[in-house]
């Protein structure tokens, strides 16, 4: 590596830095000059390596990246990321210059040559637009002056008669608009000489959660090159960014929280006793797919009986039994967006009465948080909601005595829902993971509202013919400056609806 990083030194700092990549490479300069003659996906329709408006017209739009995203749409965040990390280094009256790394994902292999279903590195789609593995989406800042570059794998005719066409570097800045494209493996000698022009440069870089493992052992050795010998991590900007969302986004999340919805209503119509948790889990999976969804979001959970009080239970295998409820958590994956739905209902058409007592309790607690979602509170706030409107409710039934000190109230009734009754939702199904839940929330935010009861032998003063019961009702949250908006509103979820249905 070091005898690469010592013949790109060999040329003076003034050359590198954002305006070397105009002169970069020889080779690639000549080549990017043909983008618009020779490379146009007009004339070369098969050439790139994701969908395009020529390839795909059913589902890519001309002026369009990715479904329902555009070129400009994807200027706009890079132009936000731009601002975040310049408003960064003014507020700690940094001048060095500023280096953002944001790798893709790599193709993960379940054995030799046969891969897993490859998805993309979130951060790396968000900023990119691009669905392939093995590459790099650079942005390098200093003094007011920006631009990205993306580092592509290069046309290989024999890896494309294997594994499908590429974009390759001579069509990338085309496709994905950024200002610069190179071959991934120009990555080192391309940082190793930023470094060189300046010493102090900030590396933005995500270090704790590695997507790329041999990327990450080469930034590692390239970060001692710089006075600071640390990264910077990059994460909370990208999810500051992410969380709220734009108007193309919501119309995407309505579009996966439609198909889940649609498909979780055919799940119930379809289920009787004697059927099993697996052949649900393939129905909901089915109905996603054939409306659109690439995938399921996850594995979904399908819990029947006492598998209910399994909070991630998804091995889904069990038969259903007559009486049993069946408690189902799924979404799907539509064009990058995830949805994230649970419905608990009766396998025999009807809710015992026990059953209908703790499904009505948690219905009427949902519809609560729901409400209270106009006033801007904190997931935290509605997850303490939860636990207080989830005490009394179940003081009301003796499921809980009514006794207890307040005190204990909550922590008793946490026993009862032992999980978050909220997160942030998007492109990842728990979005924006490095957002605190402690912040209130805003227009332009997705969130799910989950409240749950789960009851076994072991939870404390429960009655025993509730044992065994677990219920869950989770429905996809747009906060608007109106109030919530649900996303999830075609799932059915009052009891007359859940019984009509289940019959």
């Amino acid at each position: 590596m070091f005898s690469g990083i010592k013949y790109w030194l060999r040329y003076s700092p003034n050359k590198f830095g954002c305006q070397l990549l105009a002169c970069f490479s020889t080779k690639i300069t000549l080549k990017s000059n043909l983008t618009k003659t020779e490379y146009t996906r007009g004339t070369h329709p098969h050439a790139c390596g994701q969908p395009t408006s020529t390839t795909h017209p059913h589902l890519i739009k001309r002026g369009e990246v990715l479904p329902g995203i555009s070129l400009q749409e994807l200027k706009r965040r890079r132009s936000k990321l731009v601002e975040c990390v310049t408003l960064m280094a003014n507020t700690k009256n940094i001048h060095r210059q500023q280096i953002v790394v944001i790798p893709s994902s790599i193709k993960v292999y379940m054995s030799d040559k046969i891969p897993y279903v490859f998805r993309q590195n979130t951060d790396f789609l968000y900023f990119s637009g691009c669905q392939e593995p093995d590459s790099i989406l650079v942005l390098t800042y200093k003094e007011d002056k920006s631009s990205y570059t993306l580092f592509v794998r290069a046309r290989d005719e024999h890896s494309e008669l294997w594994d499908g066409p590429r974009t390759g570097v001579e069509m990338a800045t085309e496709v994905f608009g950024t200002d610069y494209s190179l071959p991934v493996t120009e990555f080192e000698q391309f940082l190793a000489a930023l470094i060189q022009e300046d010493k102090g440069s900030i590396i933005w870089y995500d270090h704790a959660d590695v997507v790329q493992p041999i990327l990450h052992k080469k930034l590692c050795r390239l970060i001692k090159l710089t006075d600071n010998q640390i990264f910077a991590s990059p994460k909370i900007l990208f999810h500051q960014i992410r969380l709220i969302k734009s108007a193309c986004e919501i119309d995407l999340m309505r579009d996966s929280c439609r198909i889940a919805s649609d498909a979780i209503v055919k799940t119930i119509q379809s289920s009787k006793p004697g059927i099993s948790e697996h052949q649900l889990f393939t129905t909901v999976d089915y109905e996603c797919r054939m409306h659109g969804a690439e995938y399921l979001a996850y594995p979904p959970v399908v819990a029947a009986g006492r598998n209910a009080n399994i909070i991630h239970y998804i091995n889904n295998n069990q038969i259903i039994q007559s009486g049993d409820l069946v408690l189902m958590d799924a979404g799907c994956e539509y064009h990058g967006y995830s949805s994230d739905i649970t419905r608990t209902w009766p396998i025999s058409g009807k809710f015992t009465p026990e059953q209908k007592v703790l499904y009505e309790i948690v219905l009427d607690v949902q519809k609560n948080l729901i409400k209270s979602l106009k006033e801007m509170p904190s997931l935290d706030n509605a997850f303490r909601h939860m636990c207080f409107l989830l005490g009394e409710r179940l003081q009301d039934i003796n499921v809980i005595p009514k006794n207890i000190e307040e005190s204990k109230l909550l922590a008793t009734a946490y026993a009862y829902c032992p999980h978050h009754v909220s997160h942030y939702l998007g492109m990842d199904v728990h979005d924006t993971g490095k957002i605190s839940r402690s912040i209130r929330i805003q227009p332009g935010m997705i969130i799910t509202m989950e409240p749950g009861v789960y009851i076994n032998p072991k939870t404390p003063y429960a009655p025993s013919h509730f044992h065994g019961l677990g219920i869950r009702i989770e429905d996809d949250i747009l906060i608007t400056e109106n109030g919530p908006e649900i996303l999830t509103k075609n799932c059915p979820k009052e009891i007359a609806e859940i019984e009509a249905l289940a019959s």
